[in-house]
């Protein structure tokens, strides 16, 4: 062994030995455990390094392969498990000194750009990261600080680089462009240092492009092992930065730290955090394939190691005494001032602002998105202060905020020293020219004023009284800037004034009138993000005045900026959508005087500056117009008035807009508004009417002109062919002119209108509800019926139509609202109404408003309106006009016509149709069309009230149904069809003459006839079935109780005409089975329909023409029919099991209505008795259930025989059903039902044995019954054995000889289903038809049994049976519980129908039987069962648990039920506290047990005795996860949480006496979770309504807790003390806010004035004053309410 010891060593060390040997000897060295050297992993560690080190230092040459292998071997030590095994063990094991050098070396040279690495970069990041991975081996660089940040610098230049290589390829804004490879890389290139990186100029000039990362020959180039290689490069960075931040934090010299991260690190950390977060290189990270964690991991550290280093407490000295004035800092600068940093501020800008150490184009870039981090890190350090030195340290913050702004380019100094009344114009540098670079410096100074603004360093107070005003006037000169160089078509340019505005409304103040015009009247860009960033501004103005109380002044600027001269035509729309609101809003808050205050502006600013424009030189142009001769100047001069009138125009449209908004949101005068606000109200009504009859007269005076223009247009249309060419440019030039005027008209016409319909709107509502105010238009004297209705409806006279060149749309529209409010004025003046003139002028008001021409155009497309009136143009003029028709029908519905009404119920029909058709079509939101009105008429009571109309809207049904029939084949044989002609004709002539009688004997006689036969059928094709299927749907809407019984009657016999006489085409075309889903889902509908008919009031109408025996008969005869023709192939669709769920809904529901009504109750179910059960159906049976025999005797196809019997079985359950469930009502109908169901019983049985026969001896029962739907099968089951029970007991009260017929067939089907519904996946509905059945049978099993008791034998053989079925039906129910296949909503889903199985289970058990069941309970509570993963069957029983809380038991079971149930709650406690420590849980287990909790609770009130046993829970609810769930997950924890709380404060009050410190710690969690949740962020919040909903919970308890005050009394200030504590530190959404602070003051109501001094004294400084702007809150809003409510409270 020494002489390998001895060899290896000196062959290692010999010179003589070949390098290529040596690396083969080390390996086996290191691999081999005979080689026994001493300290063997140190001795070969030491040779590898000076191996490489001897090599670079040129003491050693050997090959680029062996340099190499020296890597890779140093790579494999680094990495071994041999070796840091060794390190764990405590060995000491470490690198040379000189190591790290040679690692820094390396990674320069990856760096660089000409130099080409010596070794592989991926060989050398592994190196590295072996290295930092081991505390002992780092020690390499961690001793040394120096070595640490130039290894930090190295990793984050390599970063750089690669971050940047996509987009080498051309300027830094086409980073997201596709990637280009460059090679042109010649020999001569000049080095890059560590701190630069690639810039494009460098590329422009065809200077060096460095590889990604420059790699040796023998790696390969491809890209995924570029993208690996890259994403190693990042986690060696994160562990490099994570060892550079420890060995940051413990250096004892800050001043150290500080040089030496501003010398080395700023740089290249500011730009790695930009190249990291900036969404312009998320391709570069998606192309490197890094981790979205990763980069926020690595952005974490880079953000640490600048706060730490820039920003640590010891330098707040240094700040202070270069930021803050002499005179604020005097006596402060001692020797400590001399041992700090020398200048800091200046240190780190000048750092960002030098050139050179990034590419050009990023390094504006880079310095703006620095600016808001270092302003974020200084507010974190040095923002927050305590008493005196708060305001300092703010001030120090502020001055720190305007040295940053010298990065953006924006030299704000000259604006800091600006006086109020003084104006800055300080220009940008030519790199802001650009709206590029400007928008980057907008959004920093948004960033800086936002951070300022949440930091609250600006005291306004302060800075006025001790600071003179350096901030306002800072802000001031920002503010100068920005208008200076307005910056419109950026987004952020708007929020940076809505941060000035928000800081103080003083700052923007001098500029009101520029910013007015900039962001409101004046705006240009149209684009959506600047329109919204605009409007918030605007709204944010609107809200700041508001609460200022000075809206007037704003206005009064508002309106001056309007009326200066400009072109109106390019201003954008006064008001928005979002302006509209945000001033309605404003001006509710807002004192009624200084609303009419801004009308009367409004009213000055009308009449000084725009009706001088409008009037100017009118007589003169008139002149004008007649004289014959004119030169040059005198048509430019009339086309100058034209176009000044134009712009005129334009600004009272606007004004008139904004009135209108104003006027109609103003609080109404009242009999108790006081007399000067009454006398301000009447003169301002007065000022407005003078002004709306100059317009008036203007409108008038100049319609009369245009006319005259219009007379000479047409005149020089009959000039000579000789003259026509002199004239061609006069012509045009008076066409333009004529468009100008009637244009300019136009717009005057409309605004004068409008402002016409306010004043008639408020003055009319001020004369209603204020007795003091006088309308200017009431009648004083009415003399005669022509005066009278002249003063009604004289105001305008009526337009032929919207497409007048007079009438605009709007002008229009405003005309018929105008109508509308004199026949309001009309119908409230009782004395006019009696005139006999009166009605007919009504009627014509009416019939313009209706406009019969208009509705034929509004259905015709889907054009929307935003329901501003000023928005109606030629295209919403249709939808506003249906919603003034709409919306007043009313009102001018009793002067509506016959023909009138007919026309609106087509146009409600037709817009319906065609909003199905247009459904999927986009709409803006909160916009209206056609079809939504309509639909929203349709579903409102309005329609039934008007009978004409909804008459008219059936009748016009009815016509569009017979139509489309029409249309179909075969109908041209259909006599029926000519008979309901004449039925619609008799209708109308019933309307008009009701003592005539209806003649439709003759279409119910042929409908019976075509149900009996079948005849000719009608052939529907897809499309009118499609049609129809759209008619039924609007009738199926209609409200069936409006209906006359006409109507009803002609409706519901064309129905049913539709059901016996039509069938589908597509049968009849093809051979092959058809897609019958339309049909089949037409019928669906069509007998849903039926339904809702025969439910209506009037349906007693059809039953006097049919018989409801009868009518059963003909539906279930049709719908046979139908099937024998193989209309349906198909039982397993969707369409078909509709259709037989509509069928037994119509048989149900006539059933229901033939007993209830008696109406000839033995009569008609007789006679459906006995169809049902008659030969000629049974004959069928028998064909269905033979399909081999019926397809050789070429009868009905399989598929059509299994669709009869699904519809005979669904026949006579449904029959049976509704029967079984009416019985009881009396013994003479008692007695009828049970000889019914008798015979319904007799027939299912051989129907359903039919059914579950196998169609082959392999086939089982219950795969035979799939065909038809094992539920439905089941379901037939239960009810045939309801009716046989129901039979049997109210034949004889005796019963004992009497047995089921089909025992044993319920005996086998019983097996059968205990067998299936566990053996695998099934379906819901199949495993709740199961538990009723298992219910049904075990009542009849227990009824059976207990009748026969004089048997003693047989008794005793059947209570033995009993009792086996009563074991097999507990152990399925806990097996099916315990099933792994159900999701927590199946079992949800089937608790109802447990419930009810174990109440008839449990209804008449014994106690030995009741034992039994506790047991399997007390076996399955088991955390062991839990613990080992088994958690179903610990579930199985706690819902059986919470379904046994639920049942009535017998008196002793019910008695040790309750005594063991503290045992019970135990072992869910301690089940829901192992449960809650697995979050994956919480909602398969943890929630279903907290609910049978409550459950207990409840059902125990008064029955737990000991309170200990109710505290228990809280432990419970105390260990229930609320952290990092969904918001769904989130919802139901605290649901459940919530409701055992409100179970235990309502069933057990005796517990909170001892226990209410518990309960509150367990709803603190609740109220701390909730505001977590609901707290303000920054995406959008889908799921907002469930932390409302949860919010309105916590409301809801902090009322109880206040209505039980005597186990709360001393707990109130502790739980107002945790409520602000946990507000101090979110910003709750306001809705949620809103919730929860009313739920607070219930309990501040409990507060005693001790209790708030103590709250006030003991709270912490932040704390304290979230309560006092809390109680503050309360004392303005809740405690005056509360008092004045206690007032009148007995």
């Amino acid at each position: 062994m020494a002489a390998i010891y001895s060899g290896i060593h000196l062959k290692l060390k010999s010179p003589q030995t070949q390098w290529e040997d040596k690396l083969k000897l080390a390996r086996f060295a290191w691999i081999s455990s005979q080689c026994l050297l001493p300290n063997k992993e140190q001795v070969l560690l030491d040779w590898c390094t000076h191996a490489l080190t001897g090599w670079y230092s040129q003491k050693v040459e050997f090959s680029q392969d062996v340099l190499e292998g020296l890597w890779c071997y140093l790579d494999d030590l680094l990495h071994s498990r041999k070796l840091h095994s060794l390190v764990k063990q405590g060995k000491t094991i470490s690198l040379r000194l000189n190591m790290a050098q040679l690692l820094l070396d390396r990674l320069h040279e990856c760096v660089r750009v000409s130099t080409r690495p010596s070794v592989g970069v991926s060989t050398l990041l592994s190196v590295c990261k072996g290295i930092l991975s081991s505390p002992a081996l780092s020690s390499v660089f961690t001793t040394k600080y120096e070595l640490m940040v130039d290894l930090a610098v190295k990793f984050c230049s390599l970063a750089c680089h690669e971050l940047q290589q996509p987009s080498l390829s051309g300027p830094l804004q086409d980073a997201m462009q596709p990637e280009h490879t460059t090679e042109s890389v010649t020999p001569h290139d000049e080095p890059v240092t560590h701190t630069q990186l690639i810039s494009d100029s460098s590329i422009a000039q065809s200077e060096p492009v460095a590889e990604p990362l420059l790699i040796d020959s023998s790696e390969s180039k491809s890209k995924p092992k570029e993208n690996i290689r890259s994403a190693h490069l990042f986690e060696v960075l994160h562990q490099s930065l994570s060892c550079y931040l420890s060995v940051q934090r413990q250096q004892a010299n800050p001043n150290r730290v500080f040089t030496m991260v501003t010398n080395q690190l700023i740089q290249t950390i500011t730009v790695l955090r930009y190249l990291l977060t900036s969404g312009e290189y998320t391709l570069s990270r998606t192309h490197l394939c890094l981790r979205p964690q990763l980069c926020r991991d690595i952005r974490i550290k880079l953000d640490s190691i600048l706060q730490l280093a820039l920003f640590p407490p010891e330098h707040l000295s240094s700040y202070k005494e270069e930021l803050l004035p002499s005179k604020e800092d005097c006596g402060k600068r001692g020797a400590g001032g001399a041992k700090g940093l020398l200048k800091p501020v200046s240190n780190i800008l000048s750092k960002l602002s030098a050139q050179g150490f990034c590419e050009s184009t990023l390094h504006y870039t880079m310095r703006a998105n620095s600016s808001s981090v270092l302003f974020k890190f200084f507010l974190e350090s040095y923002g927050k202060g305590r008493g005196e030195s708060e305001e300092e340290q703010k001030m120090l913050c502020f001055h720190f905020l305007t040295r940053l702004t010298s990065l953006l380019d924006v030299s704000l100094d000259a604006a800091s020293s600006v006086q109020p009344d003084q104006s800055v114009c300080v220009s940008p540098p030519t790199s802001l020219c650009s709206p590029e670079s400007w928008s980057l410096a907008l959004l920093a100074v948004e960033a800086l004023l936002s951070q300022a603004l949440s930091a609250d360093i600006y005291n306004v107070a302060a800075d006025r009284i001790r600071h003179g005003e350096v901030q306002l006037n800072f802000y001031r000169g920002l503010a100068q800037i920005l208008f200076n160089h307005a910056q419109p078509s950026i987004p952020a340019w708007y929020r940076c004034l809505k941060a000035l505005l928000s800081l103080n409304h003083l700052i923007l103040e001098p500029d009101l009138d520029q910013l007015l015009s900039s962001a409101w009247v004046n705006a240009e860009c149209m684009e959506t993000r600047v329109q919204l960033a605009r409007q918030v501004l605007v709204s944010s103005l609107l809200q700041t005045y508001t609460k200022l109380r000075q809206l007037p002044r704003l206005f009064s600027v508002l309106l001056s900026i309007i009326c200066q001269p400009a072109l109106d035509d390019l201003r954008p729309p006064l008001l928005s959508e979002m302006m509209s609101a945000s001033l309605r809003s404003c001006l509710q808050d807002t004192p009624p005087s200084q609303v009419l205050e801004i009308c009367s502006l409004v009213l000055q600013s009308i009449k000084s500056f725009i009706l001088p424009g409008l009037m100017k030189d009118t007589t003169e142009v008139e002149e004008m117009e007649l004289e014959d001769n004119g030169g040059d100047e005198r048509e430019s001069g009339e086309e100058m008035a034209d176009q000044e009138k134009r712009d005129a125009s334009l600004k009272l449209f606007s004004l008139s807009q904004l009135l209108h908004a104003v006027l109609f949101n103003l609080k109404t005068l009242e009999n108790a508004s006081p007399l000067p606000l009454v006398k301000q109200s009447r003169s301002l009504m007065e000022e407005m009417q003078l002004v709306v009859k100059e317009l008036l007269q203007l409108v008038s005076l100049e319609k009369k002109n245009s006319n005259g223009v219009q007379t000479t247009k047409g005149s020089t249309k009959k000039t000579p062919k000789k003259g026509k060419t002199d004239l061609d440019h006069n012509h045009s030039q008076k066409v333009s002119d004529y468009e100008t005027v009637v244009m300019w008209t136009q717009k005057t016409q409309e605004a004068a209108l409008l402002l016409r319909y306010t004043w008639v709107e408020v003055d009319t509502l001020f004369h209603i509800h204020c007795s003091k105010y006088t309308s200017l238009e009431s009648p004083q004297a009415i003399e005669g019926q022509d005066e009278a209705c002249a003063l009604v409806l004289s105001g305008v006279s009526f337009p032929a139509s919207v497409s007048s060149p007079s009438c605009s749309p709007m002008s229009c529209l405003l005309l018929k609202l105008l109508t509308l409010q004199q026949m309001k004025k009309a119908l409230y003046e009782a004395p006019l109404l009696a005139e006999p003139g009166t009605a007919a002028l009504l009627s014509t008001a009416a019939q313009f408003i209706l406009a019969r021409g208009e509705l034929d155009v509004s259905v015709d497309g889907e054009q929307v309106w935003n329901g501003q009136i000023g928005s109606v143009n030629a295209s919403s003029y249709p939808v506003a006009h249906w919603c003034l028709v709409t919306s007043n029908l009313p009102l001018i519905a009793p002067y509506l016509s016959m023909e009138d009404s007919s026309r609106v119920a087509d146009a409600l029909v037709s817009s319906l149709l065609s909003g199905q058709t247009s459904i999927g079509n986009n709409r803006p939101p909160g916009c209206l069309s056609v079809s939504i009105i309509s639909s929203q008429l349709l579903q409102s009571p309005i329609l039934n009230e008007l009978q004409p109309l909804f008459s008219a809207t059936v009748q016009c049904l009815r016509q569009k149904i017979v139509r489309v029939i029409k249309a179909a084949d075969g109908s041209q044989v259909c006599t029926t069809l000519l008979k309901f002609d004449v039925m619609e004709r008799e209708v109308n002539q019933s309307e008009s003459d009701p003592s005539k009688p209806m003649h439709t004997e003759a279409v119910v006689e042929e409908i019976l006839a075509a149900s009996k036969t079948g005849g000719a059928p009608v052939l529907l094709s897809d499309v009118q079935t499609k049609e129809l299927s759209k008619l039924l749907q609007i009738i199926t809407n209609l409200n069936s109780d409006g209906m006359s019984s006409e109507d009803l009657s002609s409706l519901f016999l064309l129905l049913l005409f539709m059901l016996t006489s039509t069938c589908s085409q597509t049968h009849q075309v093809v051979m092959e089975p058809p897609n019958s889903g339309d049909y089949a889902l037409l019928l669906g509908k069509l007998l849903r329909l039926l339904t809702c008919l025969l439910e209506g009031r009037n349906f007693q109408s059809v039953l006097k023409l049919m018989h409801g025996g009868t009518l059963l008969q003909v539906v279930v005869t049709s719908l046979l029919r139908l099937s024998n023709s193989g209309q349906f192939h198909s039982t397993g669709s969707t369409d078909w099991l509709d259709l037989v769920t509509a069928l037994q809904g119509f048989i149900r529901s006539l059933v229901r209505l033939i007993i209830i009504r008696n109406s000839s109750v033995r009569l008609n179910l007789e006679q459906f008795a006995s169809y049902l059960t008659s030969e000629d159906v049974a004959r069928r049976e028998i064909v269905a259930s033979k399909p081999a025999e019926a397809a050789v005797s070429e009868k009905p196809d399989a598929g059509a025989a299994i669709c009869v019997i699904h519809l005979l079985l669904a026949s006579l359950s449904s029959f049976s059903q509704e029967m079984t469930s009416n019985l009881g009502r009396s013994k003479p109908i008692d007695q009828t039902l049970t000889q019914m169901l008798a015979r319904t019983a007799a027939s299912l049985g051989p129907t359903i044995k039919a059914a579950l026969t196998p169609q082959t001896v392999s086939e089982p029962a219950m795969e035979s019954s799939s065909v038809l739907g094992q539920a439905f099968v089941v379901e037939v089951m239960t009810v045939m054995m309801n009716s046989e029970l129901s039979s049997l007991s109210v034949e004889s009260e005796n019963i004992t000889k009497a047995t089921m017929t089909h025992r044993a067939l319920y005996q086998r089907f019983c097996q059968q289903i205990l067998k299936e519904m566990t053996s695998a996946p099934r379906p819901m509905d199949f495993l709740l038809s199961s538990l009723t059945f298992l219910s049904t049978f075990y009542k009849a099993a227990e009824k059976t049994v207990g009748e026969g008791e004089e048997e003693g034998g047989e008794e005793r053989k059947g209570a033995k049976e009993l009792d086996e079925l009563y074991v097999q039906i507990l152990q399925i129910v806990h097996r099916l519980l315990a099933a792994p296949w159900l999701s927590p909503n199946d079992i949800g889903e089937l608790e109802p129908s447990v419930v009810e199985l174990l109440r008839h289970l449990l209804g008449k058990s014994s106690t030995s039987q009741f034992n039994l069941l506790l047991l399997l309970i007390r076996e399955r509570l088991d955390a062991v069962k839990l613990k080992a993963g088994n958690y179903r069957e610990v579930l199985s029983a706690v819902v059986v648990t919470k379904a046994l809380s639920c049942c009535q038991l017998p008196e002793l079971c019910s008695k040790a039920l309750w005594l063991i149930t503290p045992q019970i709650i135990s072992a869910m406690v301690f089940l829901v506290r192992s449960s809650s420590q697995d979050t994956s849980m919480t909602v398969p287990f943890t929630i279903p047990t907290v609910k049978s909790m409550t459950f207990l609770l409840r059902q125990g009130e008064g029955r737990i005795s000991n309170p200990h046993h109710v505290t228990l829970v809280f432990g419970a609810l105390q260990a229930v996860p609320l952290d990092h769930l969904s918001p769904l997950v989130y919802q139901s924890v605290f649901l459940a949480v919530h409701e055992a709380l409100f179970a235990i404060i309502q069933c057990h009050p005796q517990v909170m006496l001892n226990a209410a410190p518990s309960f509150l710690n367990v709803f603190y969690r609740l109220v701390a979770s909730i505001m977590q949740e609901g707290r303000q962020r920054g995406d959008a919040d889908t799921d907002s309504d469930v932390y409302v909903q949860c919010s309105r919970l916590i409301e809801r308890m902090y009322s109880h807790i206040a209505a039980t005050a005597e186990s709360f009394t001393t707990m109130s200030a502790f739980m107002v003390a945790q409520y602000v504590t946990e507000l101090q530190k979110v910003t709750l959404r306001p809705d949620i806010k809103l919730h929860l602070t009313e739920g607070i003051y219930r309990i501040l109501d409990l507060c005693m004035e001790q209790d708030i001094k103590f709250l006030t004294a003991g709270l912490q400084m932040g704390v304290r004053e979230v309560f006092n702007e809390l109680y503050s809150s309360y004392t303005h809003y809740h405690k005056t309410q509360r008092q004045g409510e206690d007032k009148y409270t007995a």
